[in-house]
């Protein structure tokens, strides 16, 4: 599986720019899209205001604790808009790398009677037709319609092994940016300038241009109301402060620096400049696992998916079925059906016609022979016919389905034997395929192919059912081959003779249901399904019209990353639940901090709630905001990294989650806010 080079999670020049964009992301307008740091931001300004005024007239407080508020509630403020940068600038790397694949390249548009002309990229059109020739770079997306060629696309996929695209079927694509290595293409052309793959991809991948998540729009819903009410909550104290004062004769009441400190460390800040950071950096995982998503929304599903259809060529098992036993017929030995076996392979080129070649060499030590001296005569395989083989030296031999041969031995006047049925029979409720090897008029036995199910794949069904995973096999095989290889990889249920309407009807009943279902495709006939499921992966190798209906597009068009995929949508949740646990329970510590620091000198009986021992009640509420910034900082890597994921079931990893990050949060602003108060005694600034 083919991964982009993963950059250091603090590589220099992407911290260099981070820095940078930073300060620009001061900007209120930028700050407005987030309403918890909006309000630090807010209160940022309103006590840098404080500070320049209790600087210019002293009063009951010190110049230097307002300007220390102000500067850490600053400090806060860069620090997420720092997190932000650095999930984003990790995007706009990959960005550069791409734009850098994109260039101006002169291409041959064809005319009428087959003459062509020679045009800037520029200005090609939707449909417009181009011959690309070995050598020569794809000008933009588009299909093949004529020829077969290797293309090199490492400049998009990071693979350097080139890859075969061909007119008709399900590998026509072709990507803008990529070179084609050998013989020509003819291309009808599917985009017009600055709106191909590559484009979108560069657009995807800058985390500016990524729109919210409707999860992340709810939390940002729930964070803004938690503020609101904190809000209002803090604007009561000042006047509540002051009555209580007057009431009892004696005390000081809370000031406009203190309610400002006290309201930052009671919204959740610590969530609240992180959460951009963490759905952008999901979105970068993706792409280092080659992966595009033209959707945030499909991230998120991915780790909510509880169904997912795979196709079995290719993602269950190897994609083609091999030889794995010759079975003779009464009378004849099992050396000389593979000679005969072999005799009708020899001029093959299917991997089913090599793999009997290599069975038969490997059990028998048959090697290949040069019959063409001998006027051998190769009869090619036909759906008419359903049958190949070989004629020569007066031997006729053929190989085929089991109703062909059987028809075939007929009308050469034998009889096909009752004992090869039963062995044809055997191995299709095995979930084989069997093909019978003929010479004249005999039958002499059956060649048992098999769906070989790729190494492992039974396990990583098992970790999809451990996570509430449900796993459906889609095959066009008959209901009996097709059980028998859903049981032999493990999957938990298996759909035959699957037609395109049958997928989509398959995919709208788990839809009904209430379950979100994942599906992969690369062919036009699987768009209808993948526009109906709720996380489409279309291949970059398949048809144009696939990756249009699809939200994510693998560039490996490797069908198993549906598995991977899986599990970086549930990591993304995981890390944003587990960082939204971890802020509400850190806020509710800093109650015990600042509170009782708040409302000392107006209460002087809430110093015996000082649980921590902090030394003054400036020194308390110094501590919890320098702490309230100092945490963004800490958990920036967790942010951009994600919580390490494995599979599990979702009660279970709700259990630890809360016990790690929940506990967690309660525990460590004790034990923060403490060493930084003894800091700041130690220093003399408290």
């Amino acid at each position: 599986m083919s991964h982009r080079k993963a950059r250091p999670l603090f590589d220099p020049p992407i911290v260099k720019r981070a820095l940078w964009e930073s300060v620009r992301k001061l900007n209120p307008r930028h700050q407005l899209r987030n309403p918890v740091m909006f309000t630090v931001f807010v209160g940022s300004m309103f006590t840098t205001v404080l500070a320049i005024q209790a600087a210019a007239r002293p009063g009951d407080e010190s110049p230097a604790f307002v300007a220390g508020i102000a500067a850490w509630l600053w400090f806060t403020v860069l620090f997420a808009n720092f997190a932000e940068a650095m999930a984003e600038g990790r995007g706009k790397a990959q960005a550069d790398a791409l734009r850098k694949s994109r260039q101006e390249v002169t291409a041959r548009r064809l005319s009428t009677h087959k003459l062509y002309e020679e045009v800037a990229s520029s200005q090609l059109r939707k449909d417009d037709i181009v011959i690309v020739k070995a050598g020569e770079q794809i000008p933009l997306d588009g299909e093949a319609i004529e020829g077969v060629a290797s293309v090199d696309e490492s400049a998009i996929t990071g693979e350097s092994a080139p890859v075969i695209r061909e007119a008709g079927g399900d590998r026509s694509a072709v990507t803008g940016g990529t070179r084609v290595l050998s013989d020509h293409l003819v291309i009808k052309i599917t985009s017009s300038p600055g709106e191909s793959f590559l484009d979108r991809m560069i657009s995807m991948v800058e985390g500016a241009k990524r729109q919210k998540t409707p999860n992340e729009i709810a939390l940002d819903i729930l964070l803004a109301a938690m503020t609101i009410v904190f809000l209002l909550a803090c604007t009561t104290l000042v006047p509540l402060s002051q009555f209580s004062v007057l009431a009892a004769g004696k005390g000081v009441p809370i000031t406009l620096a203190v309610t400002v400190a006290l309201l930052v460390c009671l919204i959740p800040t610590t969530i609240g400049g992180l959460l951009s950071a963490i759905g952008i950096a999901g979105m970068d995982r993706m792409i280092q696992a080659n992966v595009i998503a033209t959707s945030g929304r499909a991230v998120e599903a991915a780790g909510d998916i509880d169904v997912l259809l795979l196709d079995k060529t290719g993602t269950i098992t190897l994609g083609n079925r091999e030889a794995v036993e010759f079975i003779p017929a009464a009378g004849v030995t099992a050396e000389q059906l593979a000679d005969a076996a072999q005799l009708s392979s020899l001029a093959d080129e299917t991997p089913e016609g090599r793999s009997i070649v290599v069975l038969a060499k490997t059990k028998f030590g048959l090697r290949g022979r040069e019959i063409e001296p001998m006027g051998a005569k190769f009869v090619p395989f036909s759906a008419r016919t359903r049958m190949s083989g070989i004629d020569f030296d007066g031997r006729q031999i053929r190989k085929g389905a089991v109703d062909a041969i059987q028809s075939y031995v007929r009308e050469k006047g034998g009889k096909f034997p009752s004992a090869l049925r039963d062995q044809v029979d055997q191995i299709s409720h095995k979930g084989g395929t069997p093909l019978i090897v003929a010479e004249g008029r005999q039958a002499l036995g059956v060649i048992y192919l098999k769906d070989i199910v790729k190494g492992g794949m039974k396990e990583r069904f098992a970790q999809l059912r451990q996570m509430g995973i449900k796993t459906v096999m889609i095959t066009g095989d008959n209901p009996l081959t097709a059980a028998a290889i859903a049981a032999e990889a493990g999957v938990d249920d298996f759909l035959a003779e699957a037609t395109p309407e049958a997928k989509l009807q398959m995919i709208r009943d788990y839809q009904a249901g209430g379950r979100l279902v994942a599906m992969t495709g690369d062919g036009t006939n699987d768009s209808p399904a993948l526009a109906q499921a709720d996380v489409a992966v279309a291949m970059n190798s398949g048809t144009q019209a696939a990756k249009e209906a699809g939200n994510m597009v693998d560039l490996d068009s490797n069908p198993t990353k549906l598995i991977e995929i899986v599990e970086i949508g549930k990591q993304l949740l995981m890390t944003r639940g587990s960082l939204t646990t971890f802020s509400i329970a850190n806020d509710v510590s800093k109650y015990f901090a600042i509170i009782p620091a708040a409302f000392a000198t107006t209460y002087p009986e809430l110093t015996q709630l000082n649980v921590m021992g902090l030394a003054s009640p400036a020194s308390a509420i110094l501590s919890a905001v320098i702490f309230n910034a100092l945490i963004i900082v800490f958990l920036i890597p967790l942010a951009l990294r994600g919580v390490k994921y494995r599979s599990a079931a979702a009660a279970q990893l709700l259990r630890e989650n809360l016990l790690i990050y929940g506990l967690g949060g309660l525990l460590v602003p004790f034990a923060g806010i403490k060493l930084i108060d003894l800091a700041l005694v130690g220093l003399g600034l408290a």
